[in-house]
């Protein structure tokens, strides 16, 4: 209220001169003289001002409407851009409105539709106002998720980030001494950047968890073989490292015979199992000429 006392003071200095009536065309042509009071006379030329004021401010802010709704973003310098909207509407009015004079009814009537006015632009210009906040709030929330994302940049840090990003555009976008306020939407954009490090710190301390019940079942199931391997040894002294295999098949039979030799113990095994592949590879199969005796030996030495 001071501010808009303060520029009416400023331009009205350049009408103390003006007469204290105006003219209006009658019905039938004639100019009449009215007084500059508070009539209904009055209120009714102020109105129909300010009404033609308000109809040529609303094209301006249209546009703007256009680029934060319709299109989705962002008008830079939002607030310096309504300032002069407003401005530009109260200096016209100022100039076109009949002079009150000492009339404190017509001056009454004067402040009411200068502050009508502003109002009736003001309105809409916060709403746009608050729609480019929610843009801005945007922006930023993605910036946060980016830099914690793609970066070594801690949580903390990134809140910090992107919480300057969003103060310094919101402070942009904020008309100069009005009552349009930002804090609201500063603390949900903080409120969301805390639920989303919550939730990450969260999933980190169960993967850790997670982490460190495998590193206790690794450690157990280690622990349970080095008793096994200690009771091996008890039982059958120290274990060799030496582990062999050998079978045989006596040629033209079905006889199988199996060796092996693994960690001091000696196993053999005779089984009898036709030769399903005997027909497709002839009589002396992929053996023949390979060592004495058809002898097929595997090694597997383990240190």
């Amino acid at each position: 209220m001071a501010r808009l006392t303060n520029l009416v003071s400023a331009i009205c200095i350049a009408y103390v001169g003006a007469n204290r009536s105006f003219t209006t065309t009658g019905s039938w042509g004639i100019i009449q003289n009215i007084p500059r009071g508070g009539d209904a006379s009055y209120s009714s030329v102020c109105e129909d001002i300010k009404s033609s004021i308000v109809d040529q401010a609303t094209k301006k802010i249209e546009d703007l409407r256009t680029q934060i709704v319709d299109e989705g973003t962002t008008v830079d310098s939002f607030g310096e851009t309504s300032d002069t909207i407003c401005n530009q509407a109260l200096e016209e009015f100022i100039q076109k409105a009949p002079d009150a004079g000492d009339d404190a009814s017509a001056a009454a009537t004067y402040d009411k539709k200068l502050q009508d006015l502003e109002a009736a632009l003001d309105a809409p210009l916060q709403v746009l106002y608050l729609r480019q906040l929610a843009l801005i709030r945007e922006k930023a929330l993605e910036m946060y998720r980016s830099a914690s994302r793609v970066s070594e940049t801690s949580d903390y840090e990134a809140m910090l980030q992107s919480d300057s990003q969003f103060s310094s555009a919101a402070e942009e976008a904020t008309r100069e001494g009005s009552d349009w306020d930002y804090s609201a939407e500063r603390s949900h954009l903080q409120s969301i950047m805390n639920d989303i490090a919550s939730t990450r710190k969260k999933l980190m301390d169960v993967q850790m968890k997670s982490s460190e019940k495998q590193s206790t079942a690794m450690a157990f199931l280690q622990q349970q073989q080095q008793m096994i391997q200690q009771l091996q040894m008890q039982l059958y002294g120290q274990s060799s490292p030496w582990n062999v295999g050998m079978a045989y098949r006596v040629p033209d039979t079905n006889f199988n015979l199996q060796g092996s030799y693994q960690q001091g113990r000696a196993n053999v095994q005779l089984s009898c199992v036709p030769d399903e592949y005997a027909p497709m590879l002839g009589a002396n199969g992929f053996t023949n000429g390979v060592g004495p005796g058809n002898l097929g030996l595997s090694l597997n030495l383990s240190v």
